[in-house]
């Protein structure tokens, strides 16, 4: 299932979305112009639990954490992630608004990455992507607009179809999904897999932040469309 878009129009320009995006996309073109240097690059902006862990050095441990969300590894690992900023990432920016939306964006990966780190402390392998904060604003958009749907392609039988769906149901699935394969992936074998803990992680965070979005309104005011 793949996300088109959303029916919820934002009353403001998402600068700040747009700016992450096109961050990421600068980002990843100057990955594809380093050849045999791309494993250094990685190994330098990438997350590292084990190297993270055992870091003394607060720039040497946190760095990575943030220089990591704009790394990815691979063009469909960025399409995909960018996507899901662009779909969910203009309406949180619009309630959040623009410096609080950078600040939560940054916390959210942050979080992701704690959860991420916590769950797989030995591992040796570079983490990178903006999955972990992205998550984060599917989590608050969760919250925010319960009333919203998505048009998604979908594949039935041997064709691929454009439906709407409640946004709350897609994004459910979504958060079941991470967190099922995160339970699977407790105590299994290093891989080059997803960092499922992250999504689950930055969901988590970006779903209590929503909620503080608008502290002088009652909660059921957060809950209308």
């Amino acid at each position: 299932m793949i996300p088109l878009r959303d029916n919820v129009s934002s009353q403001r320009l998402p600068l700040v979305t747009y700016t992450i995006i096109a961050t990421n996309v600068v980002i990843f073109w100057h990955e594809m112009q380093l050849g045999s240097g791309l494993a250094r690059f990685v190994d330098v902006f990438g997350l590292i639990p084990v190297r993270f862990h055992r870091a003394h050095d607060p720039i040497a441990r946190w760095m990575p954490v943030f220089a990591s969300m704009f790394v990815h590894g691979g063009l469909l690992h960025l399409l995909g992630n960018m996507l899901f900023l662009h779909i969910f990432g203009d309406n949180v920016e619009d309630r959040f608004g623009h410096v609080r939306f950078l600040v939560f964006y940054l916390g959210c990966g942050t979080v992701a990455a704690i959860a991420q780190i916590t769950a797989s402390p030995h591992s040796a392998m570079p983490m990178v992507g903006a999955s972990g904060a992205i998550a984060g604003v599917t989590g608050a958009y969760f919250v925010l607009y319960p009333r919203a749907r998505v048009s998604m392609l979908v594949p039935i039988f041997l064709f691929w179809q454009v439906i709407e769906v409640p946004a709350v149901l897609f994004l459910l699935l979504w958060f079941g999904m991470q967190l099922a394969y995160g339970m699977v992936s407790l105590g299994g074998p290093e891989s080059g897999g997803t960092a499922w803990w992250a999504h689950v992680g930055g969901f988590g965070s970006g779903m209590i932040a929503a909620l503080f979005v608008r502290p002088r309104r009652r909660l059921r005011g957060i809950w209308a469309h």
